[in-house]
């Protein structure tokens, strides 16, 4: 490795920040920590985004505890997906050794065993937390079409069945509501409602139809429904400390779609529904995107297109995302060009495309004086190379730095403390139990049917003659054409407004 001589001034300097910051480690110079060299990362600039990298056991999982404990202690919320569960730690006090102080001591981190407020959650319920679920409606086409794997085609499709529901006041709340509206433009009585708009294959509605089907085998249907997660609660301090939010990811492997999707969704649930603050001294969220590869994979361009545009303007809502994965390249070019803030931990180049990786790793640090394909071979478990924005929106320089060890439990928490923390949570009670309402859809069809049975057994004893028999209206052209609904569109039944992922939530 080769060092300028002025090595530990120049880090001194380059992250010698004015206001407060995220303490990440000490720089290493030789293989011995030096305490005066402090490695940094502006807390103005969390919402800058950032990536943390490394291969598989290199330390990732415990830098995002790191510095999700620091931002709680900043009072800054966080989320963060506990894939293997060994988040749920940070709830808890850490336990203290003799090797750990040891290494404290060398960094200069006055280690104090704390344990963070903390709230579990899972998706549809399937784990130990409160159940986090989205309605369908609020979903959109354009993440139901990732999670299914569509093609550009099919996914045109599910817009247009969305546009149509939307019109119509058909609210899509579950799996089984998508379903019914697609089975019904298909039929003989609904094919003619999409006719002015190009109207909807039968081979096109069967893929989707079958797509559905699969999807729900996976166990998808409880993910759908209400009652519905509100975003705005990740946003809770308490005691003056952020809360941590993690979700519960089991059998990751099993529907990785779906969980990626799921998280992007609350991103883009979140860019809707807060307001501009432009920069600020903190963020008021910070959300860690584990395992992002498998958001961007077999992903569409205009589907990556719009992450690019939500990572770069919800940073004006207050909002910081960290990317988490094996390596740079994991993530498309407009996306990693917003990341400001690197932590990249050891790579491993054993074969020819870990040595392509290490190459375009190297390629989006900034000039340093290290040998960085070098180097990044050669990091320790807990070490990492650092460069992030400095408070003028600069690049500091690259640092081989050995980071400071999390104050809470190192190791997940008990099933006892994860089951006493959900049932002394508030919100276990807002969203523990399933509500299966009737849609509005189903209500006004059976108000119109009972109006129709009702007016028909009027007409009957007027005119007892027999009369020639009109062709029956759908339930749908019944629900349109009624004043019930004409009422209802008047209200709640106009289009709903989707944002960038075709995504929409109604106003509570």
């Amino acid at each position: 490795m080769a060092e300028t001589p002025d090595v530990v001034e120049t880090v001194k300097q380059g992250y010698a920040f004015e206001g407060p910051a995220i303490e990440l480690g000490s720089l290493l110079v030789d293989g011995t920590p030096n305490p005066e060299a402090a490695v940094r990362i502006p807390l103005s600039m969390v919402n800058r985004h950032g990536l943390v990298a490394g291969a598989t056991g290199t330390g990732k999982t415990k830098t995002l505890q790191l510095m999700a404990e620091q931002l709680s202690a900043a009072g800054v919320a966080v989320f963060a997906a506990d894939i293997k569960g060994d988040l749920s730690g940070v709830s808890q006090p850490g336990e203290s050794s003799e090797k750990l102080l040891a290494r404290t001591k060398t960094i200069g981190q006055e280690w104090t065993a704390t344990g963070f407020p903390t709230e579990f959650y899972a998706l549809g319920g399937q784990g130990a937390g409160v159940p986090i679920r989205a309605t369908i409606t609020s979903f959109g086409p354009v993440l139901l079409s990732k999670v299914l794997g569509l093609n550009d085609v099919q996914e045109s499709s599910l817009g247009l069945i969305f546009h149509y529901a939307d019109k119509q006041g058909l609210t899509l709340l579950d799996l089984k509501d998508l379903r019914a509206v697609i089975t019904h433009l298909t039929s003989d009585e609904g094919k003619g409602d999409l006719k002015e708009l190009g109207g909807l294959s039968a081979a096109t509605a069967g893929v989707i139809l079958r797509s559905l089907i699969g999807f729900a085998d996976q166990g998808a249907e409880a993910f759908f429904g209400e009652p519905e997660f509100d975003t705005a609660d990740l946003l809770q301090e308490r005691d003056g400390k952020g809360v941590i939010s993690l979700l519960e990811l089991p059998n990751l492997q099993d529907r990785p779609a779906l969980f990626s999707t799921f998280l992007m969704w609350l991103l883009a649930d979140l860019f809707h529904d807060l307001p501009e603050v432009g920069d600020v001294d903190k963020p008021k969220l910070v959300f860690f995107f584990d395992e992002a590869h498998l958001l961007f994979n077999d992903a569409s361009k205009a589907f990556l297109d719009s992450i690019a545009q939500t990572v770069r303007l919800i940073r004006s809502k207050g909002v910081g995302v960290f990317f988490v994965t094996q390596t740079p390249k994991d993530v498309p070019d407009d996306v990693l060009a917003q990341l400001g803030s690197r932590v990249q931990h050891q790579l491993r180049a054993h074969t020819p495309n870990d040595a392509k990786a290490l190459k375009a790793t190297v390629s989006t640090f900034p000039n340093s004086s290290y040998e960085l394909a070098e180097v990044l071979t050669q990091l320790g478990i807990g070490e990492a190379v650092v460069t992030v924005m400095n408070e003028k929106g600069a690049p500091t320089p690259v640092a081989w730095t050995r980071l400071r060890a999390p104050q809470s439990l190192m190791a997940p928490a008990s099933a006892e403390q994860l089951t006493a923390a959900v049932a002394a949570s508030p919100n276990n009670a807002k969203y523990s139990a399933v509500i299966d309402r009737e849609s509005a859809y189903e209500k006004l069809a059976a108000k119109v049917q009972a109006g129709a049975e009702q007016a028909e057994a009027e007409a009957q004893v007027e005119e007892p003659k027999p009369r020639a028999q009109k062709k029956e209206k759908s339930v749908v052209e019944q629900v349109v054409g009624s004043s019930v609904f004409k009422q209802f569109a008047r209200s709640a039944g106009r289009e709903i407004v989707r944002g960038l992922f075709g995504s929409a939530r109604r106003k509570r």
